[in-house]
């Protein structure tokens, strides 16, 4: 299973047009009208990296496979989801699968485009977003509650701490504001109790998109809508990334050659949708490592902080089983020195035990005996 990130939004913001441009398909029916996304869909996105080509062009590997993260569309979410409005309860318990949430926010104005609210506000649509997806917290932490009190009055020590972290949690979204604004403050027992006992929704990590229109590109300097979008957003201390998801769905259907033309026209240096994977992939706190050779160059995606021989399992089980040694070498170094036999030659190539943490960028050759 790779890392998620969920999709989500009201209607006609542009989500399924964008889900549509990630991932090359036209899965999503983007249609001027809610609830067209009705199973959620799933696409599996390569993360774009320029070292792992290099990587493959000094070793003059056969193969090459990036890594990828996944992402689901998630159906636009209306008001009242929380109470099984529209498609609510379906929505939701969507958003439970995601490792973390992209936010499309509407930030462009098109007569021809209904809007469910009336009009073009992306800080309000912001919010009926979010006070759904704590109504739905509130309502896991409640239910809770009225199971482990009975308990925890009858003394029992572990349904009082259980009690604590429920009482805790339950103060922040009755105040109707998110787990994920507590999540330094909070004891990390309960920030992990919310996480994987009760798989609360608004402890999720949150990205915002601002879609804008063309005429704004390249980052919507002047739209008052990014502005506010990125005022909300520096509060919350989120990542913000601005594209046009009409733009990039067109690019999607485009060669390289044409790509690159139609980007230089616009001010744009690469895809927007660059943008959203690299944020995504530094919001769920990845890292990526490689493996290179003749046979192939790879790419693989780890959590920050993951030791050698979890990553080692990363590759095969029996590498993390019978892991002895990495041998390690940073992705620039090897650069420097043109292949993995001449860095050997320079003694570059460090020798690491299993408190080893791998780090962005490392390539590495694991010794393992099974």
């Amino acid at each position: 299973m790779g890392f998620r990130l969920g999709i989500v939004g009201l209607p006609n913001v542009g989500k399924s047009t964008l889900f549509n441009a990630l991932t090359k398909t036209m899965k999503a029916q983007a249609a001027n009208y809610p609830f067209c996304t009705i199973e959620p869909n799933v696409g599996v996105v390569e993360v774009p990296d320029e070292r792992l080509y290099k990587l493959a062009e000094i070793e003059k590997s056969q193969k090459i496979t990036p890594t990828f993260i996944e992402f689901v569309d998630i159906a636009g979410l209306v008001k009242g989801a929380s109470k099984g409005e529209g498609l609510g309860n379906q929505f939701l318990s969507h958003i439970r699968e995601v490792d973390a949430v992209a936010m499309v926010l509407r930030a462009f104005e098109d007569e021809n485009i209904v809007h469910v609210e009336g009009s073009v506000d992306p800080v309000r649509d912001k919010e009926i977003v979010e006070i759904e997806l704590i109504a739905k917290d509130l309502e896991s932490v409640n239910r809770r509650i009225e199971k482990v009190q009975k308990v925890a009055k009858g003394g029992d020590k572990k349904a009082r701490e259980e009690m604590e972290h429920l009482n805790a949690l339950k103060e922040i979204l009755e105040n109707l504001e998110p787990i994920r604004k507590y999540a330094d403050k909070l004891p990390p027992e309960t920030l992990e109790y919310a996480k994987k006992t009760l798989f609360l929704l608004t402890v999720k990590p949150v990205m915002y998109i601002a879609n804008i229109s063309e005429k704004d590109l390249p980052e919507g300097e002047g739209n008052p809508h990014v502005e506010r979008i990125k005022e909300m957003a520096n509060q919350e201390n989120a990542p913000v990334v601005v594209i046009s998801a009409e733009l990039e769905a067109q690019l999607a259907g485009l060669s390289e050659e044409e790509q690159k033309e139609m980007l230089e026209a616009y001010g744009l240096k690469e895809p927007g949708l660059n943008k959203v994977i690299r944020t995504g992939y530094r919001l769920l706190d990845l890292i990526t490592f490689f493996t290179a050779g003749e046979r192939e160059a790879r790419a693989w995606t780890v959590k920050r902080g993951t030791k050698a021989p979890q990553a080692a399992g990363k590759i095969h089980s029996d590498m993390e089983r019978g892991f002895i040694a990495a041998e390690v070498i940073s992705y620039e170094d090897l650069i420097k020195a043109g292949s993995w036999a001449k860095a050997k030659e320079q003694g570059l190539i460090r020798l690491e035990g299993k408190d080893y943490e791998i780090q962005d960028g490392d390539v590495v050759y694991f010794r393992f005996n099974v």
